[in-house]
């Protein structure tokens, strides 16, 4: 039997459609449309911003003698700097990740993959890490077109392995990273130490962030029945269960628990949360759901 070929994570049609998007930061920046991300420093383009008092040492270049000629002081012009929007992609590649089909670190890598080329058509500067129980792997920033290759070329070889612990790898993405932007996190969020304390990381470093929670419609709807025996697939965990109705009900009140939980954390914090089963079409996803959250337009 030939072995099964995974299929690419973009194709051309759908780039066509990317290219008409572009990222929107909510925090980061005062506008919203492209030529209006300015920092609210104050820098050296060509939009004027404020006037301030001269002091030794300024640059005599951008004194007003207009101003100077009506009110005999000295000031200097200011204007609004111009600053890169950075985009982080986070991909979760710890072993729960590899089940499903497609696969939910398939399905992740996919959205990932979608979203760096809408930031990179538009010169943002686009970074991408795996992680299970530490980073794994990183992409360092990119920009333009022709670094799409890059990123395909890194997320393709972003294999699962490892447990989780979201904690650790978020603690030292915070430590490690520069400059604010915004922040995608792709995981089922099956990590037995929690999240709380990785998410709380993100949330201090005031990133514009994003939490995509994939899980496979199999983890969702599962249609197990009788006697089985379970076993963890990131620490070897077992458990003899018989599975019928009842159990099944409690399962699905539970997920819904979890989910509720994790999505009223986000919302306390300014963290936009979405929640996707990797039957959803990625491109739906991008297109349709992230549009109305407000991450692209």
């Amino acid at each position: 039997m030939p072995a099964t070929q995974t299929p690419p994570l973009l194709d051309p049609q759908f780039l066509a459609r990317l290219e008409q998007l572009e990222l929107v930061s909510r925090k980061i920046f005062l506008g919203l449309m492209k030529g209006e991300r300015r920092s609210k420093r104050k820098g050296q383009s060509v939009e004027f911003a404020d006037y301030r008092n001269y002091v030794k040492g300024d640059d005599l270049r951008f004194l007003d003698w207009n101003l100077y000629a009506r009110l005999d002081r000295l000031f200097i012009r200011l204007f609004m700097e111009e600053e890169d929007l950075h985009l982080y992609l986070l991909v979760d590649n710890s072993l729960s990740m590899d089940f499903g089909t497609p696969t939910k670190l398939h399905y992740a890598k996919q959205v990932a993959a979608a979203l760096a080329f809408v930031g990179l058509v538009n010169m943002d500067r686009v970074a991408v890490e795996a992680f299970s129980e530490r980073l794994t792997q990183s992409m360092p920033a990119a920009r333009g077109r022709r670094s799409l290759w890059r990123v395909l070329d890194f997320l393709n070889k972003v294999e699962p392995g490892g447990s989780s612990n979201l904690r650790e790898a978020l603690r030292t993405f915070s430590l490690k990273s520069s400059g604010k932007g915004i922040v995608i996190l792709l995981s089922d969020f099956m990590d037995k130490g929690g999240y709380e304390d990785a998410l709380r990381y993100l949330v201090a470093r005031q990133y514009d962030i994003y939490l995509i929670h994939v899980l496979s419609q199999e983890e969702i709807e599962p249609e197990l029945m009788g006697d089985l025996k379970l076993i963890d697939v990131e620490d070897f965990d077992e458990a003899e269960v018989t599975v019928g109705g009842p159990l099944i009900k409690k399962y699905k009140q539970n997920l819904a628990a979890y989910r509720a939980a994790l999505q009223d954390f986000c919302l306390k914090r300014g963290v936009t949360y979405l929640f996707t089963s990797n039957q959803v079409p990625f491109d739906r996803l991008v297109l349709t759901y992230l549009r109305q959250r407000g991450l692209v337009k």
